[in-house]
């Protein structure tokens, strides 16, 4: 049976899902959500995550939403990209929390109110603040990369696939990785991946689409 995965391309969240799929050898397909036409606040959507969010994960009759909760479940079925041992559990559990708190919500919420607002409905302020927020969470993730290629373990696992998401995507939110020389060792390694896609490639939906 084919997993199949609501998403659209230009949500980090979404690719964190549809990369863990993509590695882990598992079939699946994407579907996709028209998030700019306001599809994820319909009724039907909701009926489908409550949340009114992706990705959505069904397989059969599971459905999963939130996407390290779609990772796990990933891991626990195909036996890839997970931990060895209780020990590795944890850092990875750590680390994707760390990553939903720290860097993915907050360049989520910086690359949509720079590109995808117009000017005038940009909040004053809002953006310098949350830049520079960001900053003290690129400088834990870069010194943490400094001796190590992974994030939680000897090999890549959900967590480096969970804080790396948003940090492919090519629009500007005030990420450079040439200042941070591990990240970017670090990105290339996962990019070098066999099987490895860019979000605009693995999913449907970039803003060329919408140009």
């Amino acid at each position: 049976m084919t997993i199949k995965l609501y998403c659209f391309g230009e949500s980090g969240n979404a690719y964190k899902a549809a990369l863990t799929l993509e590695l882990s050898g598992l079939k699946w397909e994407p579907v996709f959500v028209d998030f700019f036409k306001g599809e994820t606040r319909t009724p039907e959507f909701r009926k489908i995550n409550e949340m009114g969010e992706v990705p959505v994960m069904m397989d059969g009759d599971l459905t999963l939403t939130q996407s390290g909760v779609i990772q796990d479940y990933i891991v626990e079925k195909s036996g890839k990209l997970g931990p060895d041992t209780p020990e590795e559990h944890r850092e990875i559990l750590r680390w994707t929390l760390w990553d939903n708190h720290k860097l993915s919500s907050a360049v989520g919420m910086t690359r949509f109110l720079i590109h995808f607002l117009p000017k005038e409905k940009q909040p004053q302020g809002v953006i310098p603040f949350t830049q520079a927020r960001l900053k003290s969470a690129y400088k834990t993730l870069n010194t943490h990369l400094q001796d190590r290629n992974w994030i939680a373990a000897d090999r890549l696992t959900i967590a480096d696939l969970s804080c790396c998401s948003y940090l492919y995507y090519p629009e500007p939110f005030g990420f450079d990785r040439q200042d941070w020389p591990h990240i970017d060792a670090w990105l290339n390694r996962i990019s070098d991946t066999p099987g490895w896609k860019h979000p605009y490639d693995l999913m449907p939906g970039s803003p060329a689409d919408r140009a």
